[in-house]
């Protein structure tokens, strides 16, 4: 597999994490349940958390550097009449 190809599906699976988590931390942390979270320290979070909160945050940073990578994976503009020598 390509390395472009690689980033590619990457980043497709990185943007498809960001949603889910990030609909399960809409609804954990403004839904009709929020008020009755559980107590920081209770199982299911993480220092006083929902673990669905890092997920979203951990699947944005993926998605980023996927992108990023994606970005400077580009190939180079060349100016008609310069021609590159390989070595």
């Amino acid at each position: 597999m390509r390395p472009v190809r690689a980033l590619q599906l990457i980043l497709g699976l990185s943007l498809f994490g960001t949603v889910f988590s990030g609909t399960l931390t809409y609804h954990e942390l403004f839904g009709a349940t929020a008020m009755s979270c559980p107590a920081p320290g209770a199982p299911g979070t993480v220092f006083g958390w929902p673990a669905c909160v890092y997920g979203f945050f951990m699947y944005m940073a993926v998605a980023v550097l996927a992108a990023a990578g994606l970005r400077g994976a580009r190939p180079k503009h060349v100016e008609p009449g310069n021609v590159l020598h390989q070595t």
